[in-house]
């Protein structure tokens, strides 16, 4: 080898290496330092892209578990506020069947009734429940109800009106729906009470009465009587039979299983407007109720509940990662009006001052259990399902931070294996670029010589 002094080469070549040797020991040192094997696109461009992206999945999965909690402490608000509601409605029927008994005195009943009005008095406060400054059962979280709101309907299917019949055929020609005919009597009185803008209305006649078209009145002679008429009126349509109302949405209600269910419709809609508590009771000629008939006649149920107009103002858990990957739920309204516990405008309360009033509020009484258990009903499954979709979002997380692991993460081993050499390495290029620096002072030797 020629030797010369002005360029080194191989203290050059050496130091290259040293250079090269430093940069894969830095390299060794930050995966080994964060514990990921792909720190910047630099190191592995697709595999960047793609860990990256499924960071953002983990992320976004693990924010949709913090929204399915909170959509069931929503829940859980509104649910412990409406078994709130369920508990005053058991005690407040315990109340009227109380009233109802003549064990007791006008001056009792009253004060049943102010026991009454200070429970649905909270019952209102119950509605007015709030999460994070948002009041939830006082109608303002429904689902969309058309303009002008529905008219709430109450059906009998206990009984129907067979083919060959109408509402306009005498009550003892009618027939249960197992086709037995019903044994009404010439002597039997008939009953229709309800609640209606905020009074009691009470109707009693006989079965017979020949100016109604025949020895036994019909369906539509017992209801369509003055002030009655006013206030409701009987569905029959013989084209759809089973057909009962419309609900909040304008599409046709029907009830399957009968030929023509009974029903009677407000004649206006909304909640000022409802029929509350409709009984329709059968008597002797004594007076004594006819509790074959009864358990055949007064067995309406509200088919269609009274709502005011509203725009849909569900809640919406957002709880998947792309848009409108949602749960929605709407808390229909639970205040004591629209759960039939008041009437008319200005709201008066349901009342038990007299033993046919507090008939009647037994029945309105029933209606509204059943409103608030519908409604517990709903919110208990999505909170059910709420639990399935927070375990099938954890599932989903852990599994995609595996994949995204095998991809990012290093294998700490062989990263210390790389370490280790390339650090010997770089220490041996530096014993090197010594020796070769070394290596060009020989020169100096022949220059002595001189």
């Amino acid at each position: 080898m020629a030797m010369v002094v002005k360029n080194n080469i191989p203290a050059k070549n050496t130091l290259n290496l040293l250079n090269r040797n430093d940069k894969a020991l830095a390299k060794d040192l930050e995966k080994v330092s964060s514990g990921m094997r792909i720190n910047s696109a630099a190191d592995d461009a697709s595999g960047y892209a793609i860990s990256d992206k499924m960071d953002v999945q983990i992320k976004s999965l693990d924010q949709d578990k913090d929204n399915t909690q909170n959509g069931q402490s929503i829940l859980k608000t509104a649910s412990g506020a409406l078994q709130s509601t369920v508990d005053i409605l058991r005690t407040l029927k315990e109340r009227a069947i109380n009233a109802a008994n003549d064990s007791n005195t006008d001056v009792d009943r009253a004060t049943l009734q102010k026991e009454l009005d200070q429970a649905i008095d909270q019952i209102d406060e119950n509605a007015n429940v709030e999460f994070n400054g948002m009041t939830m059962l006082d109608g303002s979280r429904n689902h969309y109800v058309q303009p002008g709101g529905t008219a709430n309907v109450v059906s009998n299917t206990n009984f129907s009106i067979f083919q060959g019949f109408d509402i306009n055929t005498p009550l003892d020609q009618l027939k249960d729906k197992s086709g037995m005919t019903l044994s009404i009597q010439p002597t039997d009185q008939i009953e229709v009470s309800y609640f209606k803008d905020g009074k009691f209305i009470d109707q009693t006649f006989s079965a017979y009465n020949p100016s109604y078209g025949g020895s036994i009145v019909s369906l539509n002679d017992t209801l369509a009587r003055d002030p009655m008429n006013k206030d409701f009126s009987l569905i029959f349509r013989p084209s759809d039979p089973t057909y009962v109302g419309e609900d909040s949405y304008g599409q046709p209600v029907h009830i399957e299983g009968v030929e023509m269910a009974v029903s009677i419709q407000a004649i206006d809609p909304g909640l000022e407007n409802q029929v509350s508590g409709f009984n329709y009771c059968i008597k002797d000629a004594k007076g004594n109720p006819r509790t074959d008939l009864n358990k055949i006649f007064n067995d309406f149920n509200e088919s269609v509940p009274a709502e005011n107009q509203s725009s849909d103002n569900v809640f919406h858990f957002q709880i998947g990662t792309k848009s409108n990957q949602t749960i929605n739920i709407g808390f229909a309204d639970m205040r004591a009006q629209a759960l039939g516990l008041k009437t008319g405008s200005p709201a008066q309360n349901i009342s038990v001052a007299t033993r046919e009033q507090a008939n009647a509020a037994i029945q309105a009484l029933d209606t509204a259990l059943q409103k608030v258990l519908d409604q517990q009903t709903t919110l208990g499954a999505v909170t059910s399902r709420l639990d399935f979709t927070a375990d099938n979002i954890t599932t989903g997380s852990e599994n995609t931070q595996s994949a995204m692991s095998v991809i990012r993460d290093a294998d700490m081993a062989k990263e210390m294996t790389a370490y280790t050499k390339d650090n010997i390495l770089a220490q041996a290029s530096q014993a090197m670029l010594a020796q070769a620096n070394q290596n060009s002072s020989s020169v100096l030797s022949l220059l002595q010589g001189q």
